[in-house]
């Protein structure tokens, strides 16, 4: 039993172990545990001595005494020299011993899983278990069954729904070992299995596509059964279908990311998709694009063609039927070209591409999509977006365009002819309502005199030539010269400089002198005008002339001398105003002598006074003959007054018909009729019209109205103001005219006299420029009371009858006052009714249709015809808008077929009455040309069959009236107006209409209606010629002449109109209509012959230029339509080679050459196409001859350059319309290509020597030849060609030599602002036109991009331009797992070297399918982590320079406990697995446990209130215990900075001291020993009662030794409280 039981009672004994989790003090060493002191036998608390049983365990001091520091000794150490170096010696052998004992990384145990053929059904279990997500790789990766490939591996993997990962591994595994056999091989490529493992899965991509088809359009006569599969259509083929394109899309997504496809490969299909895919296949296409943007939208190689394919597919969308369900794939496209709008816009440079699809890229890169709230962030972001976009598109379209050579300026801005073109097309378009002061002709700012004598010469020949037409060419003149000579007298004023009077006087006298316009003996009356105004505005010195003539001893001046000088003429002719005795008396003395007492002039005035006497008796006493002459009769009596000199003419006028006109008009100026003075204003006016005499008309006339006081003499001073307003608007006396006419207008109303023509005037010639506002205002105020008075507002006016008999009863009512009373009476009675004239209009003709048969006597006819007029005038002035729109409405409308069948004898009778409506201002000119004589011209033009009489009726009367109005110079005798001087000017007024705008593109429009009419064999042949004589006379006179050549733009347009509507109807009038259209240009109506040119352009001057180019033009034109087989074709086309050829074999002048591209504008392709490839023809042969190194370079840059501005302008009308640009011949263009690639070659050449540096000076000119070889270039690729093997080699060649240009011009001391934009933009053109070569299908877009390194590009590229430069290249994103990785190794030095870049191998490296992870859990030991690693993955470890740092990472299990974490790392030194500053944060702040936490807030919570009534020392607070525990209750601890918010809860000084030995001791750790110096703290009490100790301890031993026993006491007695 006793053994039993001590059997049964003995227990093992008990051993205490540290816990688990904490480490080994040191690992080689027995140094025990941090903290952790077990009881153990024989310690020596447990022997029982004798001083241990009577004073109790006592610890030997550690060192002799209390007071013992070694402070000293340390500090004369630290401060020896050799300690810092032993130091330092101490750690470098710690590492080097550390190191010695850390393990190397052992060799790479890699091995790729190795295929093995396997029967089905291991095959398919193999599959089953890699589907199987349970199953690890690791157990599938010894080997990989040997089986399916490409795409029906991948279906495969998709049939067993293996998971996206495994199966990327499987693939991985399978391609690595499909290239085994290759990696030993020199010229291996990691990734070429990725090019062909690309191409299978857009293959396949590709191939599942191709099931999404439409339906093909039925075709025409083809019966042939078709099935369409709906694959999208049925929701279960539906559901299979993207079941499988998604599980492929998701491997793509992996072998993108991970580098298995090769992105070149994979987007170069991609964007080939864009081209060729369907509507029903652009959604998936795009879809995947905008996934996979990013890796190529920096590529313009690919991005071009992808923009160009997109916007395909969005013309194809917006023309399908099916748009409106393809909406988010069409937004989706053009958030994509938006986007490479806004990354690189450099891709829609492309010309071809832009001309094609302008429309859709405007509206994607114009319009913007910002659905967002105003104001809100994402609003504010898209539109800055935007701008960008909208920023890049106004620069994109800026290159295009200036690509395209559009907006050119005009020919005008040459130098030489092109300027005086402009000048003479500038004055020319002078017209009423222009204001010549503001006229830009002279510069407007000009330094110095430069540029001025040829605009005066220009100006002064204009104003006399006889090739150009108009009256007031002289005052224009004299005008523009006279407000320049103000501004540069001003101008001269202010800088203190010579005014420029002399230099004026010099060049007018030069031109006089030597101009040959001047000395033609035709063109004197027209010398003496203008220079007798510039004498008269004292802008030529009549005296100065005169005595530098005598100063240098001009022989011939006078009449006495055989030698004629043309100075005699012009001293003969050029008037004198204001002049005085002596200049006159100089100018007779030079002219006839000394001795002369009488002269020529005297004599002529004598006679000239004597035939103005004849014609106005009544101011000089004479017989009073009321009765007015006509103008043929007046010009017959006064002969010599417009046969003699101007000098006579002036002096005539000025000192004496002026004062007795002036004279006669006070005294007549209160007669009720004023008939004596109408006829004498008359028969002046008529005069000084016919003399020019202009300035004494205008005084007259403003005479004239400042005493008028009738209305009739009201209306005729009307009338010639209106009739020469072109004459005062070049005079610039207008603001005199208009405060005239205002200051009568006002005295009239003062009188209660309103008139309507006058406000009327007022208002035309104002045209807001000269009158007051308040005058204006006032004015319009006066015409509202006239249209309000004329015509009441009626809610509910009265219908007026279709019949109105009374009108028909005025045919016979002969009284004076018939016609005005039926007038008013109609007016009173209908006037608030709109279309009331209308209807006495028509009244009006069906009565005058009933005259024939109530008389036959002409003469009574007609006085009952006028009768109708006179009530229709009074009619119109009942008007508030005039009859003039009522009739124009009827003979548009009803009035069409009712004339059509007027008899001979009612014409005759209607005549009457228009023409008398148009005297008195009723009608407009224009009114009746346009309602009744061109419909009739255009009716018989377009005859095609025999006629009826009554069309020749209409034609004859439509042509009689047509020559009445716009031809009739004398007055009539038949009673049909005009009857007398003052109607002839009534009708040249109205006239006036007819030659401005915007009437005038109307009748030059019908010139060539009248030439079909002319060639019409169906019409008489009278009437025939009569049309002809009508057109000729036309074209003969002054205005009409006037008119064309200020709208020649208008005699183009009509003709070339005229042109393509005869050849619409097969009608050969070509001949007559260019003959017609020379004569309206004043040229011979011979037809030209081209192979004569130059010698046929003897004209080529700025005043026929613009002319003659019309008529070469049409010439051309035809040549170029007719060009066929026949003899004539043919020999025009040989002409025009002979033409083309001399042309641009000749040396052209600026003026040649301007002509040549106004003589080929509209000519069409054909013609243009034969002026283009002869001229691109003999520039290659220029720009092969250049030489670089010769001093003819200038000269060849400049002749080549001058033939590109003249081609630039001749292809300028074919831009608009691709269609039409001529195909330019494949020799031409093999030839130009060869010459640009080998000047551009020896450019390269010259600008890559070493010494470029030192030749600056030649850098400029050969950049001038750079870029117009490449205008050159951008001129030859907009044209259609065939491009030949030689030209694509040259292309190349160009295309590599453009590259290396654009470098040298974006680099170092060579950048160009100008060169680099240019040659950047002409390579993008150039690469966008190469043909591409598409071998067995293939679509490559890097076919003719550089590939080449980036290294070799220039390392002083810009930013901006490096980054344009690089969009070029074939360069794209890397794998991430080698970007910026490179290969490296150390020198003998030491020092690290980089090599190359380190390759991706993606089918080699694959996953690391090791051995599973050790649980953390079961790892032992106090080295927890430190496991030897494993160099098992596919990249070894030794290729990272791989090495052991002797250092373990904490599993994740302790990595969230601080607490552990610092038991962990107290004792060891770490420098890998985390930082100097990452171990200060974590031993500088570890968290507190819970329950110190808790004891913290309860101590805030529960504290007495009087705890804070001590003094400022005293100190409240909680310990901080160590989260280390230890069983023995002694330990180390460290206080946290960090939570000081929960350690001190009052304020503190550095004079507070804490005596850590009262701090007690709680479970789980101790406190902090901190220093030497010991000071009172808190002991905490269940009862929360807490006793404060404070004080400054003694520095002497014994105050400290009994202070310390106070503390020892105090603190039992705490001790015992608690």
């Amino acid at each position: 039993m006793p053994q039993a039981f001590n059997d049964d009672t003995s227990l093992p004994v008990y051993r205490v172990h540290p816990p688990e989790w904490l480490p080994k003090t040191h690992n080689s060493g027995d140094l025990g545990y941090p903290n952790f002191h077990p009881p153990r036998p024989g310690q020596d608390e447990d022997i029982l001595s004798e001083a241990n049983v009577k004073n109790g365990f006592i610890l030997a001091q550690a060192v002799t005494a209390e007071t013992y520091s070694s402070q000293a000794s340390i500090t004369e150490n630290l401060h020896s020299v050799n300690t810092i170096h032993k130091l330092e010696d101490l750690m470098n052998e710690v590492f080097a011993r550390r190191a010695s004992r850390i393990p190397s990384v052992p060799p790479s145990t890699f091995h790729m899983p190795s295929r093995v053929t396997l029967n089905d059904a291991k095959r398919q279990a193999w599959f089953d278990d890699l589907a199987n997500a349970d199953v690890p790789l690791a157990k599938l990766g010894r080997n990989v069954p040997h089986g399916a490939k490409g795409a029906d591996l991948i279906e495969l993997l998709y049939s067993k729904n293996v998971a996206i990962h495994r199966a990327v591994w499987f693939l991985r595994v399978f391609g690595a070992n499909e290239t085994a056999g290759l990696r030993n091989k020199p010229s291996y490529n990691p990734t070429q299995y990725s090019i062909e493992w690309t191409n299978v899965v857009t293959a396949h991509l590709r191939k599942q596509l191709m099931e999404i088809a439409l339906p093909s359009a039925p075709r025409a006569g083809v019966n042939i059964k078709q099935t369409f599969k709906r694959v999208l259509a049925d929701s279960e083929t539906r559901s299979k279908w993207v079941s499988r394109f998604s599980y492929c899309l998701q491997l793509l997504r992996l072998f993108y990311s991970e580098g298995l496809i090769d992105k070149q490969t994979f987007f170069s299909w991609l964007v080939n998709q864009m081209f060729s895919c369907n509507l029903a296949q652009v959604g998936f296409v795009s879809r995947l694009a905008d996934e996979y943007f990013d890796g190529m939208i920096e590529c313009r190689p690919l991005t071009r063609p992808f923009t160009e394919g997109s916007l395909c597919k969005l013309s194809e969308i917006n023309t399908s039927a099916a748009k409106v369900y393809l909406a988010d794939t069409e937004y989706l496209i053009k958030f994509l070209l938006q986007r490479v709008c806004l990354v690189l816009p450099d891709t829609f440079v492309s010309p071809k591409m832009w001309i094609t699809h302008f429309d859709i890229i405007c509206e994607v890169l114009t319009r913007s999509s910002n659905n967002f709230p105003d104001g809100s962030v994402e609003q504010a972001a898209s539109s800055s977006i935007f701008n960008i976009i909208y920023r890049n598109f106004l620069d994109i379209k800026r290159r295009v365009e200036a690509m395209l050579f559009r907006n050119l300026p005009s020919l005008s801005t040459s130098p030489h002819l092109g300027s005086a073109v402009h000048d003479v097309e500038l004055l020319n378009s002078i017209s009423a309502d222009t204001d010549v002061l503001n006229l830009p002709f002279f510069p407007s700012s000009s330094e110095n005199l430069f540029g001025i004598s040829e605009k005066l010469d220009a100006l002064l020949t204009w104003s006399v030539t006889p090739l150009q037409y108009g009256d007031h060419r002289a005052f224009v003149a004299v005008t523009l010269i006279q407000q320049w000579r103000t501004k540069a007298g001003d101008r001269a004023n202010r800088r203190d400089a010579s005014p420029p009077d002399e230099f004026l006087q010099d060049q007018l006298f030069e031109w006089l002198d030597s101009s040959d316009v001047s000395g033609e003996t035709a063109n004197i009356a027209a010398v003496a005008l203008l220079y007798g105004r510039l004498v008269k505005h004292e802008l030529f010195s009549y005296a100065s002339y005169i005595q530098r003539l005598i100063a240098r001893g001009e022989p011939g001046l006078s009449f006495n001398e055989d030698i004629e000088s043309r100075h005699r003429s012009y001293l003969r002719w050029i008037p004198l105003y204001n002049t005085t005795p002596s200049l006159t008396s100089q100018r007779k003395v030079v002219l006839y002598g000394v001795r002369a007492r009488k002269t020529p002039e005297d004599v002529n005035e004598r006679e000239i006074r004597k035939e103005i006497r004849a014609v106005l008796p009544e101011l000089f006493g004479g017989t009073v003959e009321l009765e007015l002459p006509s103008p043929a009769s007046l010009l017959k009596s006064c002969q010599l007054l417009l046969q003699s000199p101007r000098y006579e003419q002036v002096r005539t006028f000025g000192t004496w018909l002026m004062p007795v006109l002036q004279k006669a008009i006070v005294q007549q100026e209160f007669d009720v009729s004023h008939s004596g003075i109408l006829k004498s204003y008359g028969v002046a006016v008529e005069l000084m019209t016919q003399t020019d005499c202009f300035d004494a008309m205008l005084d007259l006339t403003i005479y004239m109205l400042e005493h008028c006081s009738t209305e009739e003499l009201l209306l005729a001073i009307i009338d010639t103001f209106r009739r020469h307003a072109v004459i005062w608007a070049s005079m610039d006396v207008k603001g005199l005219v208009i405060t005239t006419l205002d200051s009568v207008h006002h005295s009239w109303k003062m009188r209660g006299i309103q008139s309507r023509p006058l406000l009327a005037l007022l208002v035309e010639f104002d045209g807001g420029k000269y009158l007051s506002d308040m005058s204006r205002d006032e004015i319009r105020t006066d015409l509202a009371a006239f249209t309000l008075a004329l015509q009441p507002a009626a809610h509910h006016p009265d219908s007026v009858p279709d019949v109105l008999p009374e009108i028909l009863y005025l045919v016979n009512n002969p009284a004076c006052d018939a016609p005005s009373t039926l007038a008013n009476g109609l007016w009173i009675k209908y006037r608030m009714t709109l279309d009331w004239a209308w209807k006495v209009w028509d009244n009006t003709i069906a009565s005058l249709r009933q005259i024939p048969f109530m008389t036959f006597d002409d003469i009574d006819r007609r006085t009952r015809a006028l009768r109708y007029g006179v009530f229709l005038h009074h009619v119109n002035r009942h008007l508030a808008n005039g009859l003039d729109d009522q009739v124009l409405g009827w003979f548009l409308g009803r009035g069409m077929d009712e004339v059509a069948v007027l008899s001979q004898e009612v014409w005759d009778i209607v005549k009457v009455v228009l023409l008398y409506l148009v005297v008195q201002g009723a009608l407009r000119t224009t009114t009746i040309l346009e309602g009744l004589v061109w419909p009739a011209w255009r009716l018989a033009a377009s005859l095609s069959e025999e006629h009826g009489p009554s069309l020749e009726v209409h034609l004859g009367a439509a042509n009689d009236i047509c020559r009445r109005l716009l031809l009739r110079e004398d007055c009539s005798s038949d009673m049909i107006p005009p009857t007398n001087l003052l109607e002839v000017h009534c009708l040249r007024t109205r006239r006036q209409d007819v030659y401005r705008e915007p009437y005038f593109p109307s009748m030059i429009a019908n010139i060539p209606t009248l030439v079909s009419l002319e060639n019409n064999t169906w019409i008489s042949e009278q009437l025939r010629r009569d049309a002809q004589d009508i057109r000729q006379s036309l074209c003969e006179d002054k205005l009409f002449r006037q008119g064309v050549f200020r709208n020649l733009d208008a005699v183009r347009r009509a003709f070339e109109q005229s042109m393509q509507i005869a050849e619409g109807n097969g009608d050969d009038v070509f001949k007559p209509t260019i003959a017609a259209l020379s004569m309206i240009l004043g040229e011979s109506t011979k037809e030209l012959e081209l192979s004569h040119w130059p010698d046929s352009a003897s004209l080529l001057s700025p005043w026929k230029i613009s002319a003659t180019a019309i008529q070469l033009q049409f010439v051309l034109r035809q040549m170029g339509r007719s060009n066929t087989v026949d003899t004539k074709g043919t020999a025009d086309s040989a002409a025009l080679d002979k033409l083309t050829t001399m042309i641009f074999h000749h040396t052209l002048s600026s003026e040649e050459a301007s002509f040549v591209a106004q003589m080929t504008k509209g000519v069409g392709s054909e013609i243009a196409g034969k002026f283009i490839n002869n001229g691109l023809k003999h520039v290659a042969e220029i720009i092969h001859n250049m030489d670089f190194a010769s001093d003819s370079l200038h000269a060849s840059v400049g002749r080549a350059g001058e033939l590109l501005r003249v081609l630039i302008y001749v292809a300028e009308p074919l831009r608009d319309n691709p269609s039409e640009l001529p195909l330019l011949d494949s020799t031409v263009q093999t030839e130009f290509f060869e010459a640009l690639s080998t000047k551009f070659a020896d450019l390269v050449v010259l600008l890559q020597a070493e010494d470029v540096p030192t030749k600056m000076n030649d850098i400029e000119p050969l950049m001038h030849v750079c870029v117009l070889l490449a205008r050159f270039l951008q001129f030859d690729l907009a044209f259609r060609g065939v491009w030949t093997e030689p030209a694509k080699k040259a292309s190349e060649a160009l295309s590599s030599n453009l590259f290396i240009l654009t470098q040298i011009y974006a680099s170092g001391n060579n950048s160009e602002l100008i060169a680099y934009p240019l040659l950047l933009d002409t390579l993008f053109y150039l690469r966008d036109e190469m043909p591409s070569d598409h071998k067995m299908g293939t679509f490559d877009p890097f076919q003719h991009y550089p590939d080449i390194s980036l290294s070799t590009l220039p390392l002083d590229l810009a930013p901006e331009f490096r980054k344009k430069l690089l969009s070029l290249l074939p360069k794209f994103t890397g794998a991430a797992s080698v970007q910026n990785l490179s290969h490296a190794h150390r020198d003998a030095h030491g020092s690290l070297v980089i090599d190359t870049a380190v390759m991706n191998r993606p089918w080699e490296w694959t996953e690391n399918i090791g051995e599973p992870a050790v649980d953390p859990g079961q790892i032992k030991g106090s080295f927890q982590g430190r496991e030897v690693v494993k160099n098992t993955g596919s990249l070894n470890l030794l290729a990272f320079g791989a090495r052991m740092t002797g250092e373990g990472i904490l599993p994740e299990t302790y990595q969230e406990d601080a607490r552990m974490q610092e038991n962990f790392r107290t004792f060891e030194d770490g420098f890998s697995a985390e930082s100097i500053f990452q171990r200060d944060w974590r031993e500088t702040r570890v968290k507190p446990s819970n329950e110190d936490l808790l004891e913290v807030s309860k101590t805030r919570v529960d504290a007495p209130a009087n705890a804070t009534s001590h003094s400022r020392n005293d100190r409240q607070g909680t310990s901080k215990n160590s989260p280390v525990m230890s069983t023995s209750g002694s330990g180390i601890s460290r206080q946290s900075p960090g939570h000081s918010t929960f350690t001190s809860l009052s304020n503190s000084t550095i004079s507070d001291i804490i005596d850590v030995d009262i701090l007690p001791v709680t479970t789980g750790g101790s406190s902090y020993s901190v220093g030497k110096r010991k000071a009172a703290t808190t002991v905490e009490s269940d009862d929360d009662e807490v006793e404060f100790v404070s004080g400054p301890v003694s520095t002497k031993s014994g105050k400290k030794t009994k202070s310390t026993k106070s503390t020892k006491s105090q603190a039992k007695k705490s001790t015992k409280r608690r």
